[in-house]
């Protein structure tokens, strides 16, 4: 990225040069830098060393020709420096300085003769090397807090700041979950490596369960003031289009890709000019994304194509299927929605997935039969202290006239509530009731 003309380089030149590089091209310098040392945290902290060290520089210098060469040879030094300080002046040190050399030549800083094409990784192991980042950051010895902050700063390029903004936490909370996480990969041993063919699959519900876990914050946010935190929900769309793009044959992740597109389609429409919620039903639904629509329903085309039939994530886009082709709420396939929960909750059973079929059911065959499937689920305790039991509850009581019960439900559920905008409109249903 070449400095900017007519000036000086500046401060604010240089961070948004480093910004830019970093968003896109994070993972495969922490990747490549993981597999030349051997050591995934070590990548992470020199990785993070050199971007500090790049605002500084391309402050006072402009940015480099190759700002990913510049940033890998400045990593790789911080690496040497380490090694050398613990006097590890051994073979690996040796193949590091080798490698440097190299990294030089790639980001400018020495000018080789006849080495025009030199690459700052090798372009056959760059997929590879991303995948297994992956792995490494959703491994299951990590805690899920783990998994997702330390995705989100390693793969996703995020700062500790951005990540703790978004989840509602204190900077030093998040930044002691990425150290945690880090010390309990090298405390584990975890290789910096694709593990075995036959684990991959079993392996890889761990990184859709994180990068599902991340969009589905952005999408609907579990506390404070604003609905949607819309930068999340795409930086997990741009990570679910880089596994597929990763693992072309797996059918989940194009259902979870599929999933998030059809759902981050309808985000125009779910928020009004003052930030509050906007019910389904009172959508307008010329504002959906039309081309997410298309990219989603792409994705379970190709999900299906793959073969093995639709897993969990690829029977929830096939749900969001049915809201993103359908003209209104009335116009809705509500019998095949019923249905396509059934079968989810035959492949991943749970609460959430039974009171959301009990919604589908009210819409189908009316508020009667889906009261039932919503009271035993709290006979059962199934969902303690969550908003989501008392609202629906609520909804289907008002719809068959039982006010004053209704309005209990929408107030418990509010009170519950950590999300100031789904709490408004509790509040405003169960007002509404009298």
């Amino acid at each position: 990225m070449p400095a900017a003309t007519g000036g000086p380089p500046s401060t604010e030149s240089a961070r948004r040069a480093v910004e830019a590089v970093w968003r896109i091209e994070s993972a495969r310098i922490v990747s490549a830098l993981a597999r030349y040392t051997g050591d995934f945290a070590l990548a992470e902290d020199v990785a993070q060393e050199a971007v500090a060290e790049a605002l500084v520089t391309w402050a006072r210098d402009g940015a480099p020709a190759s700002p990913v060469g510049w940033l890998l040879a400045t990593a790789r030094r911080r690496a040497i420096d380490g090694f050398r300080r613990r006097s590890a002046l051994d073979e690996r040190y040796a193949m590091l300085a080798g490698q440097l050399a190299e990294g030089e030549t790639s980001s400018g800083a020495v000018t080789p003769p006849d080495r025009s094409d030199d690459l700052p990784w090798d372009p056959d192991r760059v997929d590879d090397d991303v995948l297994a980042l992956m792995f490494v950051a959703c491994h299951p010895v990590l805690s899920p807090e783990g998994r997702v902050a330390l995705t989100l700063r390693a793969v996703g390029g995020l700062s500790s700041e951005e990540i703790a903004r978004a989840f509602l936490v204190p900077v030093p909370t998040l930044q002691a979950r990425i150290t945690r996480a880090k010390k309990t990969i090298a405390a584990a041993g975890v290789p910096f490596e694709l593990p075995p063919s036959e684990e991959r699959r079993v392996r890889l519900g761990g990184i859709l369960s994180v990068l599902y876990v991340i969009f589905t914050e952005g999408s609907t946010a579990t506390a404070g003031d604003r609905l949607l935190r819309p930068d999340l929900a795409y930086e997990a769309i741009r990570l679910a289009r880089t596994l597929a793009a990763l693992l072309p044959d797996e059918p989940e992740v194009y259902g979870l890709l599929a999933l998030f597109e059809l759902t981050a389609a309808r985000f125009p429409a779910r928020v009004g000019p003052d930030g509050e919620a906007v019910l389904l039903e009172d959508q307008d639904r010329r504002l959906w994304d039309r081309s997410a629509i298309r990219r989603g329903l792409a994705a379970i085309g190709r999900a299906s194509a793959v073969g093995r039939g639709l897993g969990p994530y690829g029977l929830q886009a096939a749900i969001a299927a049915c809201h993103a082709s359908a003209s209104s709420v009335p116009e809705t396939d509500w019998e095949r929605v019923v249905l396509l929960y059934e079968a989810l909750g035959r492949v991943a059973p749970s609460p959430v997935v039974e009171l959301n079929r009990a919604v589908a059911v009210a819409m189908a065959n009316g508020p009667r039969q889906a009261l039932s499937i919503v009271d035993e689920l709290v006979a059962a305790d199934r969902l303690p202290g969550s908003h989501l039991l008392p609202s629906v509850r609520g909804e289907l009581l008002t719809r068959l006239g039982r006010t004053t019960e209704a309005r209990a439900e929408l107030e418990l559920a509010a009170r519950l509530c950590r999300n100031v905008r789904e709490r408004s409109v509790l509040l405003r249903k169960a007002a509404a009731l009298g």
